[in-house]
């Protein structure tokens, strides 16, 4: 056989990739991320994007902003052939409904929207024997009855990170390096060593932080890519807050160093994201206009916040309460009756200090704000996106969050914006990132966590 026909067969056939409405909330554009394979909506799928149409949620906008781009299409998008979705691209197509498949109506007892997509995933299958047809949906459990109807079905990982074990962590621990380098940081002088000389430490990353050690000799240093230089962390108090290990200094060294303007902070509940970003803030500021602290409202068993009683205001108070517990900690820090303490209450009150929803900052541009996003690992890569290019002439964003606690029913530890900000933010000046590992929890709080 010709070598030209040799390779002609060897082309895999286009996949067809059949969107659930998850899919679509959770990233609008995804239908240009299937490269030269063919997307199909199911009818239902439109049906239940028309009820996000109106609303201020993330999952509105995107609904909105779905539904402008495949108007933008040209061609007929309830052809067999679908409308082109551009060079390089495939094509996508809208498949009306039908009568229920008899093995769905056999396997499952009502009719759902679920239903109508997995039919419509099924009926596809059916009618494209030559080409492989996936079902993308960011539902475990419709997930788990495609698989049962003998389909192949897959979670969207367009804006996944590949692992956690490979997600930048801000620091590492070198061990045998000079002593007579690490006594270098230790001198008259300004406490830094040119990367240069310090051959022990192999491609640092910009603002990367590092323990440096020999026997029992060590020093606490990060890396600053203007001048090429590590400079020695020194352990420093914030607004009544001091570090108590060297993730949280640093943590702080980030949070206050003004050539930093994005910081990303992770780790398990009692690390102190939130506090030290706290202090850092109100250590910092004279040098800003405002402190915004906001969190993700993600009511509690998925239930509406009308369900709570009061006004907005009272509705929104337990979401916020953990930032309130926060500023309490430090003004007890300090002493109640000092000024620095009764400060903050004076800056609350002419909110200079604002704790906030997060739906409430959209549409804002920031100017000198240091802003802090608390419980980020809730919010989507696309949310997080939209915050960050929020920010205006002289802000500070800092994010805090667990990858590993997420309260949204469509993220995971892989998908969270946090997670998908520190794989793509690693290496950039203005950026860092401390993963914080040790709690400093009580003595009753660590006792549980062991044997509970």
């Amino acid at each position: 056989m010709p070598a030209a026909a040799e390779a002609t067969t060897s082309v895999k056939p286009a996949k067809i990739f059949v969107l659930d409405t998850n899919v679509i909330l959770h990233d609008a554009g995804c239908i240009r991320n299937f490269q030269e394979n063919d997307v199909a909506i199911p009818i239902a799928v439109l049906e239940e994007l028309d009820r996000f149409k109106k609303g201020n949620d993330a999952i509105h906008f995107q609904a909105r902003e779905f539904l402008r781009r495949i108007d933008e299409l040209t061609g007929d998008l309830l052809s067999p052939q679908g409308a082109s979705l551009g060079d390089g691209l495939g094509a996508l197509r809208v498949v009306p409904g039908k009568e229920l498949d008899e093995r769905i109506r056999r396997s499952f007892l009502q009719d759902s929207m679920d239903h109508r997509i997995l039919d419509t995933a099924l009926r596809l299958h059916e009618a494209h024997k030559d080409r492989p047809v996936i079902l993308l949906s960011k539902d475990t459990n419709l997930r788990m009855k495609a698989k049962s109807l003998g389909l192949r079905a897959q979670d969207y990982e367009a804006d996944k990170v590949e692992s956690l074990n490979q997600l930048y962590t801000g620091k590492r621990t070198i061990e045998n390096c000079a002593q007579d380098l690490i006594a270098r940081f230790y001198g008259d002088g300004p406490g830094l060593v040119s990367a240069d000389e310090l051959s022990c430490v192999a491609e640092p990353v910009p603002n990367e932080n590092f323990i440096l050690r020999n026997g029992s000799m060590s020093v606490l240093a990060t890396y600053r890519p203007g001048d090429n230089t590590f400079v020695r962390v020194r352990k420093h108090t914030a607004y009544g807050i001091t570090p108590r290990n060297a993730e949280q200094s640093f943590a702080l060294e980030a949070l206050t160093n003004d050539d930093i303007k994005l910081v990303t902070l992770v780790g398990t509940a009692g690390t102190g994201k939130t506090l030290l970003a706290l202090a850092a803030a109100l250590e910092c500021r004279r040098r800003y206009r405002q402190i915004l602290l906001a969190r993700p409202v993600v009511p509690l068993s998925n239930r509406d916040l009308g369900f709570l009683p009061g006004d907005i205001a009272a509705k929104l108070d337990p979401y916020m309460q953990p930032l309130y517990d926060n500023l309490s900690v430090i003004r007890s820090s300090l002493g109640d009756d000092e000024p620095a303490a009764q400060k903050i209450q004076q800056m609350r009150e002419s909110e200079k200090l604002l704790v906030t929803p997060l739906p409430y900052i959209r549409g804002r541009t920031l100017q000198r704000i240091f802003f802090i996003v608390d419980e980020a690992q809730n919010l989507t890569p696309h949310e997080v996106k939209t915050i960050i290019t929020r920010a205006g002439e002289g802000t500070k964003i800092v994010l805090t969050g667990d990858i590993h606690q997420i309260d949204q029913p469509y993220l995971d530890s892989l998908s969270n914006g946090i997670s998908y900000l520190i794989d793509r933010m690693k290496g950039q000046a203005l950026y860092a990132h401390v993963t914080l590992e040790k709690g400093e929890h009580s003595e009753l709080a660590e006792l549980a966590s062991e044997l509970l």
